[in-house]
């Protein structure tokens, strides 16, 4: 019987130049394209610069907002999932996990 292969975590980066403001506005010098982001989305693109996983994030947000594990997880990935349709992120897999 083969034993299970451990995942190490993916972490998310995001691309080269893309410039936040702590007021939550997310520019793409590439494309000219600019994002209005919400406090939470800030606390997530600093906590994704910061290079951590995606659990380290929803940790450090369920810390700081009321909220329960399920709603960040979920809206964790409907934020990720639009950087990404965005072309705003790369992935990369944690070398040290």
């Amino acid at each position: 019987m083969a034993e299970p292969v451990e995942k190490k975590p993916t972490i998310m980066k995001l691309r080269k130049n893309i410039a936040i403001s702590e007021a939550g506005l997310l520019f793409n010098p590439v494309t000219g394209e600019s994002y209005t982001i919400n406090p939470i989305g800030v606390d997530i693109l600093n906590l994704i610069q910061a290079g951590k996983t995606r659990e380290e994030i929803c940790d450090t947000i369920l810390e700081k907002y009321l909220c329960d594990r399920t709603t960040v997880e979920n809206d964790y990935q409907d934020f990720i999932g639009l950087l990404s349709h965005n072309h705003l992120t790369e992935r990369h897999e944690d070398k040290d996990a």
